[in-house]
């Protein structure tokens, strides 16, 4: 089981679960296209399970593989090209950012009708 990150993180990329990452098994594209969004991707092949990113994200987009909603079913696949296509992505670098408030994750929730 790997950890996948969903489209929640679509256009939002906060990289808090970045720097808590204990492997650097986070990615993003060298170049946003629809096959590859602008957002974060965990390569399941070096995600070590530990867990750690998942509380740290604030847009609660991060979930355990088994678990990841059937809205975001695609993501897992989607997560996979950081390992399949390794040259469309880059290791994901940590960067500043405000945290969303409660009323942004609960707007960008509602787009995936949760």
């Amino acid at each position: 089981m790997a950890f996948v990150v969903t489209q929640l993180c679509k256009d939002c990329v906060d990289t808090a679960c970045v720097a808590v990452c204990p492997v650097d098994c986070f990615y993003q594209p060298k170049e946003i296209s629809e096959e590859t969004p602008n957002m974060l991707y965990i390569s399941p092949e070096e995600c070590i399970d530990c867990a750690v990113c998942e509380p740290e994200c604030p847009w609660e987009a991060i979930y355990p593989e088994e678990d990841v909603p059937d809205v975001f079913a695609s993501d897992i696949a989607l997560n996979e090209m950081a390992d399949t296509d390794r040259d469309l992505f880059e290791l994901a670098e940590v960067k500043d950012h405000e945290p969303p408030t409660a009323d942004e994750i609960a707007a960008n929730k509602a787009k995936y009708g949760l």
